[in-house]
């Protein structure tokens, strides 16, 4: 097994030469291989990078004079301030036969749709938008899959200056409600049903909770409602609602650069969910800026990432288009009907670049797959992971049972960005376990309690400049409190993200997991994500999850394990995992207390929810059960008799 560190994938001068970010350094006055000297100047030249960005990525719009208007404050720093764009302007454009879309579904249905046909499709959207008075600003809500119909009404809205927001169909009534009802929709586009792992699930009592609210207008149904279908608003099928609109040139409603586009939501974990406001000019460049530096995306590529509509990541594949890319989506379970669901379809599509899960990652590790020995993936050339952190032996899977010669890109951001801090950098190798960089434009600095930054340890994530898709605020918080008491009120004047992370002596990256479930044991900070790098690394552990419990006037840490079908939480088990722990990571890492449970709660984007955990076992009040896909299993948690003595 490969140590921390070991470069595991160096690319090839050829393949330097060819990458679109090797091109932008050189016309920046870099060599391809300096990326430390271009970060440098981004950072240190915002207009001057700017500028060169929107040149570079052929970004449809007016630019204006101005590239960057700065301030000493971040969230008053404006890019582009007199600039006019529309974002689906730069998706839809050159609509030709070049396939724009192919979207798969659990139950084996493929469709396809070429760049026209999107176009048309859209531009027949946009007309029954304005048939029903949607304008700039109007809020659109929907409960959709990954699917083509979602995509591009997603792209209407933002053709006509609409401000769109999503959930998946997996939430339920009070999920969907508290996020979508917030934000006033004047109109909710949902799927009657859904399926998944073989099973056609019901979405109605969720569509009825949003409906509910007295914003909402009309409901669209995509798909057939049936004649039954009860709901309390009036409603259409897509069919019917575009019936009488035949395609033609779209009227795209250029804005500023900062104008509201889409609204994402925060898990909840904590509370009700924060409404996060994204900007079409911010998601665009930003967009195009990860994509085509970052993962050199390429016209005629095929990208996929696995998504649902609930999670940013589902914005940052479709803006795959801007690039000339193919979008490649699947909406259903990944290991329906069989575990390599996904890299059949890395074959029968000719993927280029894939993207996943860490989770998913470790998912194939631990079902044995080998897909080196089992598919061609000649295609494929670059492996994207986020959600959670990679693990190490999770790249050394991917090198070893995937191909050897694939761009690994682990990445880092969140829906508060809509975006990454840390990703992939085509020019540099990838050393195991570690994010390869801090990506352009963006001042990037691990800080300990007091903001003094800290190298080779973790430290809270920061960003001490303003960056592209930062959000403009919160919904419904009139005068930026809230917006700035969650980013700026650690450090004032630096953007804090609520991440552990440390910064290598090759200026690689690891995240260590989140900052407010930091564990700190005798006063000792220490990363959830240390432990599971040592924990999952167990054969008969399949995942686990971490807390710190207060006791006696200190922290101690317990640790909780879902294990394999047959395994037994045994004392030869346990003290494995002990030791595993105390040689990998530090004895102040060992839990004082191991236990077994059948399962362990997730959000619904996937991740696991320690804070939900923490609170259980202190006797806390869950602040919002509805942010979490299986709040019930909440229950084994509860008035442990391991954990009172």
């Amino acid at each position: 097994m490969s140590e921390p560190g070991d470069v595991l994938w160096r690319p090839g001068a050829e393949r330097i030469a060819a990458s679109r970010l090797a091109r932008f350094a050189e016309a920046a006055g870099f060599a391809a291989e300096d990326y430390a000297g271009l970060h440098a100047w981004s950072v240190r030249e915002p207009e001057a990078f700017h500028a060169r960005l929107w040149e570079d990525l052929g970004i449809v719009g007016e630019r204006g004079a101005r590239a960057v208007e700065l301030d000493a404050d971040p969230r008053r720093v404006r890019f582009f301030p007199d600039a006019r764009l529309n974002y689906a302007e730069n998706l839809l454009a050159d609509p030709d036969d070049r396939p724009a879309l192919i979207a798969c579904r659990d139950d084996g249905t493929r469709r396809e749709l070429t760049r026209l046909e999107l176009s048309d499709l859209v531009s027949r959207m946009v007309q029954a938008l304005h048939g029903h008075g949607i304008g700039p600003g109007d809020r659109i809500a929907a409960i959709v899959t990954n699917d083509i119909e979602s995509i591009a009404l997603y792209l209407a809205a933002a053709a006509i200056g609409a401000i769109w927001a999503s959930c998946s169909p997996d939430f339920g009534p009070d999920g969907a409600s508290d996020r979508l009802n917030q934000v006033e929709p004047k109109l909710l586009f949902a799927v009657f049903g859904y399926g998944y792992a073989g099973k056609q699930l019901d979405t109605r009592a969720s569509i009825n909770a949003v409906a509910a609210a007295d914003s909402v207008r009309h409901v669209v149904i995509l798909g057939d409602a049936g004649p039954d279908a009860g709901f309390a608003k009036p409603h259409s099928t897509l069919d019917d609602w575009l019936g009488p609109h035949a395609p033609g040139p779209i009227a795209y409603h250029r804005q500023a650069f900062d104008a509201p586009m889409v609204i994402l939501f925060s898990s909840g974990t904590t509370g009700k969910p924060k409404c996060i406001i994204h900007t079409a000019g911010g998601l665009l460049v930003q967009h195009r800026k990860e994509h085509a530096l970052h993962c050199d995306l390429r016209p005629g590529d095929r990208l996929f990432y696995y998504t649902t509509c609930g999670w940013m990541m589902w914005n940052w594949l479709i803006s795959g288009l801007a690039s000339g890319a193919t979008l490649v989506t699947f909406d259903g379970n990944p290991a329906h009907p069989h575990p390599a669901r996904l890299p059949d379809l890395i074959d029968a599509e000719r993927i280029t670049h894939f993207g996943t899960s860490a989770k998913y990652i470790d998912a194939c590790l631990k079902a044995g797959l080998v897909p080196r020995q089992t598919h061609g993936l000649e295609s494929l050339r670059v492996i994207l992971s986020t959600g959670s952190p990679l693990l190490p032996q999770g790249f050394d899977h991917i090198y070893r049972d995937w191909k050897a010669d694939v761009h690994l890109a682990s990445i880092s951001g969140g829906t508060d960005i809509c975006a990454c801090f840390l990703g992939g950098v085509p020019t540099l190798p990838v050393r195991c376990g570690e994010l390869q960089a801090a990506l352009l434009g963006l001042d990037v600095a691990a800080f300990d309690a007091e903001g003094r930054e800290v190298a080779g340890k973790p430290g809270e994530l920061v960003c001490r400049n303003a960056h592209l898709s930062m959000p403009v605020g919160f919904w419904d918080d009139p005068d930026g409190r809230r917006y700035g008491a969650a980013y700026f009120g650690r450090f004032p004047g630096v953007w804090a993200h609520g991440d552990l992370v440390e910064v290598r002596p090759s200026g690689g990256l690891v995240i260590h997991g989140r900052s407010d479930t930091t564990l700190n044991p005798g006063g000792v900070r220490i990363g959830t994500a240390e432990i599971y790098r040592q924990v999952e690394t167990i054969p008969d552990v399949l995942e686990s999850i971490c807390i710190g419990q207060d006791w006696q006037g200190d922290q101690r840490i317990v640790l909780f394990v879902r294990l394999r079908s047959g395994a037994a939480l045994t004392d030869d088990l346990a003290a494995t995992i002990r030791s595993r722990i105390r040689k990998g990571a530090t004895p102040r890492h060992v839990p004082a207390r191991i236990i077994a449970v059948a399962e362990i709660p997730r959000t619904r984007s996937g991740k696991i929810s320690e804070t939900a955990v923490r609170d259980t076992v202190h006797g806390r009040a869950i602040a919002n059960t509805t942010a979490l896909a299986n709040p019930e299993c909440l229950a084994s948690f509860r008035d442990l008799p391991e954990l009172a003595s």
